[in-house]
């Protein structure tokens, strides 16, 4: 309140410069509000933000990278001259209470309790990197001449094998170099690939109205027309060609029927066998007769 009091240009009556020297010292309030309540045991709340996502151990959930939490930031000691700060802090999904320290020497931060880390970290011996000089290493290098002569033989032989790769990484960097022409090439593209839809837009919408569709029309794909090339739709004869078929048919029969395939025949043949004396009509020879035609069974005596 001593802020927005001092901004609005507020003092009290009571208040003496002389005496109080602040509107702070006046109200005995501290500039940082509940921040500093626990400044004389050299805690001070601040605003956290995870580093790095973890796993509570009190509620085993995942706690993003990101996430914000009002922390109590204290002195643990010092790296060298850089002062390590530790900071707890409560997990918001249960009662259990995290705390990490900062790490100077590995420029990360490391948990104290609480939480464990999800292991996201970049390997570099395993991805074939440079990676720095540890302390002692370098000191080696200082003080011991064979071992910074071996040193720098392995050095030239890591070198020999990386130099295909810096050539190839320097010639897709140059490749790379003219951007107005790369800008130029890839906005030509997008200007096609535009006109192109608008296109494709244009034809799908005339299709809609021609055929009196309202569903959407999705986009051809290579898929569609693969499958579409092995069906094959025979589509039934037209008019004309079932006209002509039948007129085909119509000139290929006979003229007279067939005595044994029209009821006309069956009747004359059955008058034939009737009459008897083996004659039809018109004294034409009748064939005879079969007792399976007649119904009559023959039996041997």
């Amino acid at each position: 309140q001593g802020e927005r009091k001092g901004t609005n240009k507020y003092y009290p009556p009571d208040f003496d410069p002389a005496k109080h020297g602040s509107l702070n010292k006046y109200h005995h309030s501290h500039p940082l509000r509940e921040r500093a309540r626990k400044l004389a045991q050299g805690i001070l709340v601040i605003r956290f933000e995870m580093p790095y996502n973890i796993w509570c151990d009190g509620c085993k959930n995942h706690i993003g990278m990101g996430v914000r939490y009002n922390a109590e930031k204290k002195k643990a000691g010092t790296y060298y001259t850089t002062p390590i700060y530790r900071f707890r802090m409560k997990c918001h999904l249960c009662v259990n209470y995290i705390e990490l320290q900062t790490d100077p020497a590995g420029c990360d931060y490391v948990i104290v309790s609480g939480a464990r880390r999800k292991e996201e970290r970049w390997d570099l011996e395993a991805n074939q990197q440079l990676l720095p000089t540890a302390r002692e290493e370098k000191e080696k290098l200082e003080s011991d001449a064979m071992f910074r002569l071996e040193h720098g033989v392995a050095d030239r032989a890591t070198l020999q094998r990386a130099v295909p790769t810096l050539a190839n990484l320097q010639q897709a960097q140059r490749a790379w170099k003219d951007d107005f022409a790369l800008n130029s090439q890839l906005r030509r593209r997008f200007r096609e690939e535009k006109k192109t839809l608008q296109e494709e837009e244009e034809e799908a919408a005339a299709l809609q109205a021609r055929l009196g569709l309202s569903i959407p029309l999705l986009r051809e794909e290579e898929a569609d027309r693969r499958l579409a090339s092995l069906l094959k739709y025979h589509s039934p004869d037209s008019y004309e060609e079932k006209q002509r078929l039948k007129r085909t048919e119509i000139a290929a029969r006979s003229w007279f029927p067939s005595a044994s395939g029209s009821r006309a025949g069956e009747t004359l043949r059955k008058l034939g066998v009737a009459l008897g004396g083996g004659r039809g009509l018109k004294g034409a020879p009748s064939p005879s007769p079969t007792p399976t035609g007649l119904g009559i069974i023959r039996r041997k005596t």
